[in-house]
């Protein structure tokens, strides 16, 4: 057996085990949602949106919107094959590369997506960080989609945190989960809104985070 073999063996194994874990603990977690009226409105309109979500929080969402077709952009480097195996177990749509890696390819990507009328998650802190630094990609893709950008973050009351520069959430058996959204930030054309449109949705997570204990 090959290099190549093994380590493809390794990584099926470690996603399907993950995958499962994932399900495991999410039949005991409690999940809370908040400020969802905007989103929900937004879907019965059949208008696809770009999630924003900080990349040490995407566990538990990952698990509460499962088997909703979302595509989630996912790094091409490190532990981003396991996640996306994960992530297409659990009914996401995955969407290779991110905005430092791959971006052009990701960009088209994301972009056909939106076109399809699928629902985009994307971690504008991932794949390396700085934790909650806001790389301009997802204004990019919300923009060029005429999609709003809909702030995502989490609570949770226990969890175990990875030593990752993420400090990446595993959250415990049994535990409470906080899932809230902040309104629609919605992205025009010019080199200056797409900035200012980056620092309102960062705020606005922020800011909800702050609010439900994050």
């Amino acid at each position: 057996m090959s290099a190549d073999e093994k380590r493809d063996r390794r990584i099926a194994a470690i996603a399907f085990a993950g995958t499962w874990l994932v399900r495991l603990l999410g039949l005991t977690w409690r999940i809370r949602v908040r400020d969802d009226a905007e989103l929900r409105r937004l879907r019965a309109d059949r208008r696809p949106v770009v999630f924003a979500l900080w990349h040490g929080q995407m566990l538990p969402l990952l698990y509460h919107h499962r088997g909703e077709g979302v595509a989630v952009l996912i790094s091409e480097h490190g532990d981003g094959e396991i996640i996306a195996r994960v992530g297409a177990k659990l009914g996401f749509r995955t969407v290779r590369g991110s905005t430092s890696r791959g971006a052009a390819r990701a960009l088209l990507g994301l972009a056909r997506e939106l076109r399809d009328g699928n629902d985009l998650a994307i971690t504008p802190d991932g794949p390396r960080g700085p934790a909650k630094s806001f790389a301009q990609g997802t204004v990019i893709v919300a923009q060029r989609g005429n999609a709003p950008i809909i702030p995502t973050v989490v609570a949770v009351q226990s969890a175990w945190r990875l030593k990752s520069w993420d400090r990446f959430m595993i959250p415990k058996p049994f535990t409470t989960i906080t899932v809230a959204y902040a309104p629609a930030v919605y992205v025009s054309g010019s080199a200056v809104d797409l900035e200012s449109a980056a620092a309102e949705t960062r705020a606005a997570m922020l800011a909800v985070e702050a609010r439900i204990g994050g």
